[in-house]
């Protein structure tokens, strides 16, 4: 048995943090995971649309993306929304990702994010095989209400098959076949066969129950201020010893980075859902609106309905006019559902950890090798957290990268 100040420390116990610690347990190393909220609380990890998709290859910053925000910024029910405020940080972010929304960055992050979010799904199959969680490999529709968004999307599906990927355009009617068993307001969508889905809540939790049946340590309420040599410091200003870090903390993780030198770019987008326990109707398909960048996912008996992308701070206050829009864009394409249906859902609120390049954080330290961060996966968190988890036990064992993540150095800024 080794020391405590051997073991691996993973700040973080959402699912790249959890996806992290089991992926070392089976590498044979000890692991404590320290999570900064109360156990059973909502993280990000567990109140997302639940999508596993290779068909996202295009990242965050590209071209088109700060036009059309520029659009939606005075809408109130819009998608995509940035708070005006004095920050230094938002203004670096800001230019950064101006700089990096360009087809060059698109097309030299396309064969990456394809690569990882393939190798994740392949992951997802194999911890399926081990004790299901209920992973459902039947596609992902991409709705579009409007015969415009049918040719920008279907230009994209050609894209998606230049890159290997499986990605059918379709017409109302073939909408109809591969989910009959839903009602769909819609120009036409596009397939994409390789896309997944499942509970993140209840993935969550299968990899926790596995963590502690490999002898893991899981600990919650506890908040990382920064770290040390020979571990972590708490808020509460106990000390944990750990020989190697991992920063895997969400959008906290810039201010513990601060303490080991690393000014990590970074903003969190907040994102809403709407779990509801008694749909109109259950598809059988995950599908996101074009137009509207609402996401609908089917998990067990119930349906979530989740979008928006605020810039606005590490704040979880809800704003019920964002709220609105996914419900009048959830009810104008699937007819079915009307606002009434949504009156007592609650809605969760959760921030994603977005980078201005699109593109996660992985990798170690420069000048502290014992720490690894791995952050910044904006909207694909889920996606690539089995990927994610395996390129770090590989880092702290030191094998050799299964995939060339060179691109998601940590001081790339």
């Amino acid at each position: 048995m080794s020391s405590e100040k051997d073991r691996v420390l993973v700040v973080g116990g959402g699912v790249i943090g959890l996806c992290s610690a089991y992926s070392l347990l089976r590498a044979g190393r000890e692991v404590l995971v320290l999570e900064r909220d109360v156990e059973g609380g909502d993280s990000c990890s567990t109140g997302n649309a639940g999508m596993v998709v290779p068909s996202h290859f295009v990242p965050l910053a590209a071209p088109g993306v700060v036009t059309q925000g520029l659009r939606w910024l005075f809408d109130a029910e819009s998608p995509f929304w940035v708070r005006p405020r004095l920050s230094l940080e938002l203004a670096r972010w800001g230019w950064l990702f101006l700089r990096n929304a360009t087809e060059k960055h698109v097309r030299s992050s396309a064969t990456l994010l394809r690569d990882l979010n393939l190798e994740s799904r392949r992951l997802f199959g194999e911890l399926e095989e081990e004790g299901s969680f209920g992973l459902q490999k039947r596609g992902l529709l991409m709705l579009c209400e409007t015969e415009k968004m049918l040719e920008e999307e279907g230009k994209m599906a050609e894209r998606a098959r230049g890159l290997g990927l499986v990605a059918e355009v379709c017409d109302g009617e073939r909408l109809k076949e591969l989910d009959p068993e839903i009602e769909m307001k819609a120009a036409g969508g596009i397939w994409h066969g390789q896309d997944c889905h499942l509970d993140p809540r209840r993935f969550l939790a299968e990899l926790r129950k596995r963590i502690l049946g490999e002898g893991g340590e899981l600990r919650f309420g506890c908040e990382v201020a920064g770290v040390e040599d020979g571990g972590v410091v708490l808020r509460s200003g106990e000390k944990v010893k750990g020989r190697e870090i991992v920063l895997a903390g969400g959008a906290w993780t810039p201010e513990v980075a601060r303490s080991v030198g690393l000014r990590l770019p970074m903003q969190a987008g907040k994102g809403y859902s709407l779990t509801m326990k008694a749909p109109a109707q259950l598809p059988r398909l995950c599908s996101i609106l074009g137009e509207a960048k609402v996401t609908m996912t089917p998990m067990g008996s119930q349906v979530r309905f989740a979008g928006t992308m605020e810039i606005g701070g590490n704040s979880l206050k809800v704003s019920p006019r964002r709220v609105l829009g996914i419900v009048k864009s959830a009810c104008r394409v699937f007819p079915q559902f009307k606002q009434e249906d949504f009156v007592g859902v609650k809605p969760w609120a959760g921030l994603r950890p977005c980078s201005p390049d699109g593109l996660p954080y992985l990798g170690k330290v420069p000048g502290r090798e014992n720490v690894i961060v791995a952050t910044g996966h904006s909207m694909m968190g889920l996606s690539l957290g089995p990927v994610t988890g395996k390129l770090v036990a590989e880092m702290v064992v030191g094998d050799e990268a299964s995939v060339d993540v060179g691109k998601l150095a940590v001081g790339r800024f």
